[in-house]
């Protein structure tokens, strides 16, 4: 019994390690963006990263408004999203540009209402609070606030993660 406790406190501590190696991983790739001119805008919100890219206009999106956008979604692996690592889209220019041929793809605008009965990862819906309609940006964060221990699909348990946003409009409503 002790010996399967230490060894599960061995694998929390291993898990956190990890989490906080992501972290650095990704404050080293946000600081390289921000020392970029025009440096990007920066939100950290509950565990996520959103970076600027393009500033949108309007409202800000709150908790319990609705947005639509399209996204392309990563493993995070330290630098840019590259092709190598696209797990989903729904943008048809992001799938044809990383050689992506599906059967039957979707390419729809993804809708949504910011809370809990939208099946978004805490990770992407900590990060979409507060975007604006218009807004372009990397919503970046640990595997502790993406799928955490499961395997989903080809992205590997434990993942950091990096999606791309393009937020097309939202409601507050």
């Amino acid at each position: 019994m002790i010996a399967a406790c230490a060894l599960t406190g061995c694998r929390k501590q291993e898990l956190e390690t990890t989490y906080s190696s992501q972290e650095e991983s990704i404050d080293s790739f946000i600081s390289g963006l921000t020392s970029q001119n025009p440096a990007p805008r920066v939100v950290r919100n509950g565990g996520s990263n959103r970076v600027v890219l393009t500033e949108g206009t309007g409202d800000v999106l709150q908790p319990g408004g609705t947005v639509s956008f399209y996204y392309a979604g990563y493993t995070f692996s330290g630098s840019a999203p590259s092709a190598s690592n696209l797990f989903a889209t729904n943008r048809e220019e992001t799938a044809t540009e990383s050689g992506w041929t599906l059967t039957s793809p979707d390419y729809n605008i993804l809708t949504v209402r910011l809370d809990e009965s939208s099946g978004l990862i805490d990770g992407l819906m900590s990060g979409l609070e507060g975007v604006r309609g218009g807004e372009i940006c990397y919503i970046v964060f640990s595997g502790k606030h993406g799928f955490g221990n499961e395997i989903v699909g080809s992205i590997p348990a434990n993942s950091a993660l990096i999606y791309q946003i393009w937020v097309e409009s939202l409601t507050n409503d």
